[in-house]
């Protein structure tokens, strides 16, 4: 080789096709990068597999025709609706989502699916604005302080839900099993996400490397049956549900669902941040103009927008681009949008496969309350780490006031008020009492709102 001659730099750019081999091969590994945790969160809300999976693939291609390709972004099942999610479900569908026999819930999941579509709403229109007015006034009125705030109250108010599925809720002859399975899940999955990160691709799939190992554990305990797979068929219609529009209830949890969109915004705006370092990284290497897609954050939100609608209307689990997928395209240094939309279109076709949605379904609770331990603690710390790197002022008496008054109300509220609900009923809205999680959205709001409105001292260091 002389001196001249460069080696050829490999990888995709967002609007590249790969071979056919290749792009089959790389929408398989995005497609088993998002699996677990999309799959999970059904587990969990009791919503279909087999809808879920199918939802999150054909959102997945609407959200990047939207984007017009120039987002290579990969929508699957969101953390941040679970507790409010799990909230509907305890109210409107109570005898069959506290059945543990029971994997699927269609009268919590239509009145779900209307907050959804809200949620989408909500997006679109925040994304029209920062398209015309620019990120800084969404700042103003979301700032980090609210958000970071928002996502640590998210976080640690599943705590309840992780450690009834890990054993509390189990019955008493199979408690202590169920316990030692969720441990024994919990510790693998840590030493999984630690120990193999940057290994390629199985680094990047800690969640799954989890639950397969205990699921592995759970079957000597005697937590797991194959009955259902067995008489499952090989091929089955994913369940479909319309959403209840015409119920008057699912308004007010409707906009309780959409409101915790406060805490997504600044989780996909840093995805898009990073994805764009990445690629134009790799466009400078090839010679190629820069993409700066960084600059896009309203579209961005209108193409997350376009993902709800989809799995509003389907019957699939609140949607939002991952983290973990944006990883895997850094590593392999991949960031076609033609690659996402074969991992949509896998996901379509196994939303279709009766035998794996019924094998799914055979995730011993333990397993899942191990696994939520972990996951839903890193959506707590994940809220600390916002408000690090966006450098909030924590001596300001005004931002201790906004971060204590979430904190408070949306853990505290949760978890110790009656079906975790403040006992303002609001007509038509919020009849029986207004969520905690939402009450604590509110009044951190507004309180950034009074400070916006009415000047406070400047305080050193803000």
């Amino acid at each position: 080789m002389s001196a001249e001659t460069k080696p050829a730099v490999i990888g995709y750019l967002p609007d590249d096709t790969p071979p056919l081999g290749a792009m089959l091969s790389l929408g398989f590994q995005q497609f088993l990068t998002m699996f677990p945790a999309t799959v999970l969160v059904a587990i969990l809300t009791k919503f279909d597999v087999g809808i879920t999976l199918l939802a999150s693939g054909l959102g997945t291609i609407i959200a990047l025709l939207v984007s017009k390709r120039k987002i290579p972004m990969y929508y699957g099942s969101s953390f941040s609706y679970l507790a409010v999610v799990m909230t509907v479900m305890s109210n409107f569908a109570p005898a069959c989502y506290g059945d543990p026999t029971k994997f699927y819930c269609p009268e919590g999941v239509q009145i779900v699916q209307v907050g959804i579509i809200l949620t989408a709403v909500f997006e679109i229109l925040v994304g029209l604005l920062i398209m015309r007015a620019g990120k800084a006034a969404l700042d103003r009125i979301l700032p980090p302080i609210v958000t970071g705030s928002m996502a640590m109250v998210i976080g640690v108010a599943l705590a309840n839900a992780a450690l009834g599925n890990a054993g509390n809720w189990a019955a008493p002859e199979v408690a202590t099993a169920s316990w030692a399975v969720a441990f024994i899940t919990l510790i693998a999955t840590i030493l999984f996400s630690v120990y193999l990160q940057g290994k390629g691709l199985i680094g990047m799939l800690p969640i799954l490397l989890g639950a397969i190992f205990g699921y592995i554990v759970a079957i000597p305990f005697g937590l797991v049956s194959f009955d259902k797979v067995v008489s499952a068929n090989w091929f089955e219609l994913p369940k479909f549900t319309f959403p209840a529009f015409t119920s008057g209830e699912a308004w007010g949890m409707a906009l309780s669902i959409a409101l915790i969109f406060i805490a997504t915004v600044p989780e996909s705006t840093a995805h898009l941040y990073q994805m764009s370092l990445y690629i134009d990284e790799l466009a400078a290497e090839m010679g190629r103009k820069p993409y700066n897609i960084k600059e896009l954050i309203g579209l961005n939100l209108v193409a997350d927008g376009a993902d709800d609608i989809v799995v509003g209307l389907l019957g699939g689990c609140a949607g939002t681009n991952y983290g973990e997928n944006n990883s895997l395209m850094a590593i392999t240094r991949n960031y076609s949008t033609a690659v996402l939309m074969v991992a949509g279109g896998m996901a379509i076709i196994i939303g279709f496969f009766g035998k794996l949605v019924a094998l799914v379904n055979t995730m011993p609770t333990a397993v899942v309350g191990g696994l939520s331990i972990y996951l839903f603690g890193v959506i707590g710390m994940q809220g600390v780490a916002l408000i690090q790197s966006e450098k909030v002022n924590l001596f300001d008496p005004k931002q201790l006031a906004i971060g204590s008054s979430i904190l408070i109300l949306g853990i505290g509220g949760n978890l110790q008020l009656a079906d975790g609900m403040f006992p303002f009923p609001v007509p038509f809205l919020f009849p029986n009492g207004i969520p905690a999680i939402v009450f604590a959205a509110i009044v951190g709001i507004l309180l950034n709102l009074v400070f916006l409105l009415f000047k406070t001292p400047e305080v050193r260091g803000n």
